[in-house]
C-alpha cells in the first residue's frame, strides 16, 4: 500500500525556511520503509524496520502498531507520527545524501 503525505505549512509569516534537510513529502513503501523527498530535491529511503522491532526501540516500539505507522505525516519539515514521535531530518538528509538511504537499527 502506498500512501503519500505532503508537508503542512506552519511557518511564521515572513520567514521562509531554507535548510536543505527539511522534508517536503513522505510516502509509505511497506515493511516499515518510507520514501522521503527534501526541499532541495534529494530523495531517498528511510528503513526503520530493525529499530521498531529491536529490544532497544524505546519510544519507537509503538510503531509496531501498523495502523499507527501508516499515520505518518510531515509537519514543519519533519517526518512525524501522532504522539509527537518524529525522526531527525538533518541526520536523515545527511545519511541519504551519503548512501541513498537511512537504515535505523
Amino acid at each position: 500500500m502506498r500512501h503519500q503525505t505532503v508537508a503542512k505549512e506552519n511557518f511564521t509569516t515572513g520567514i521562509i525556511p531554507s535548510a536543505p534537510w527539511r522534508v517536503l513529502e513522505v510516502e509509505l513503501l511497506g515493511n516499515y520503509r518510507l520514501s522521503v523527498k527534501f526541499i532541495d530535491g534529494l530523495v531517498g529511503i528511510v528503513d526503520i524496520n530493525d529499530l521498531v522491532h529491536s529490544k532497544s526501540a524505546g519510544v519507537f516500539s509503538v510503531l509496531q502498531d501498523h495502523e499507527l505507522f501508516q499515520r505518518v505525516f510531515v509537519e514543519d519539515g519533519v517526518v512525524t507520527w501522532p504522539g509527537e514521535l518524529d525522526l531527525a531530518p538533518d541526520a536523515m538528509h545527511a545519511e541519504i545524501k551519503k548512501n541513498g538511504q537511512w537504515v535505523l537499527t
